[in-house]
């Protein structure tokens, strides 16, 4: 019974420390993204390229694909600024634990088992302007497809950095219906590169 009781308060003390580490996380992040838009475009974004893809008339795609063109410079500058911005932090703030779950300040203590988020947002910043300057000479459908992928691996690095890499993951899931490992497919071969040399793909 006694160790009962001792599980169940080193069970709730941890929740609480992990509460604890992540709301400060959250927070930090939360106060340089709310001075932007990227939010709002990138759901912009998302629900534009699925609008073109699914449309079956030329013209009216040709239409949809040039009303887009803004929204994504405009993103490609929003998310440039955020993250020179991000950048200034101190390391010892940007460390991400490269745990599948989380464990309580696990980036302090596991330090070589951890990431630079300031460096996994620079490959992002990149990957975004390269997408939408279409290094790849993509057609229109096959660039939407990469720039969705490039977005959709930054956000995934965001909620790593809030919460784990597994709760990360669920949320694309969840909210894309797109696996961390399809996503991670679908990026420029150069993102994929970079990122990986980073975070290590291994599980993904």
């Amino acid at each position: 019974m006694e160790l009962l009781v001792i599980l169940v308060l080193l069970a709730l003390g941890l929740y609480t420390l992990n509460t604890r580490d992540q709301r400060v996380r959250i927070g930090l992040l939360g106060s340089y993204l709310g001075k932007y838009r990227i939010e709002k475009l990138l759901e912009t974004l998302t629900q534009g390229y699925l609008r073109a893809l699914g449309e079956a008339d030329p013209d009216r795609q040709a239409s949809i694909w040039g009303m887009l063109g803004a929204a994504e410079l405009e993103l490609r500058e929003q998310f440039s600024a955020f993250v020179l911005e991000f950048a200034r932090l101190d390391e010892a703030q940007t460390r991400v634990s490269k745990l599948a779950f989380a464990v309580p300040y696990a980036a302090q203590w596991l330090a070589g088992n951890t990431f630079d988020m300031r460096k996994a947002l620079s490959i992002h910043a990149h990957a975004i302007d390269q997408a939408v300057c279409n290094s790849l000479h993509q057609e229109p459908k096959a660039k939407a497809f990469t720039l969705m992928a490039e977005l959709f691996l930054m956000q995934h690095s965001c909620h790593w950095f809030c919460r784990s890499k597994t709760v990360a993951s669920a949320r694309l899931l969840a909210r894309h219906r797109t696996a961390y490992a399809q996503v991670l497919a679908s990026v420029a071969p150069q993102t994929r590169k970079a990122y990986c040399a980073l975070v290590g793909c291994t599980g993904a």
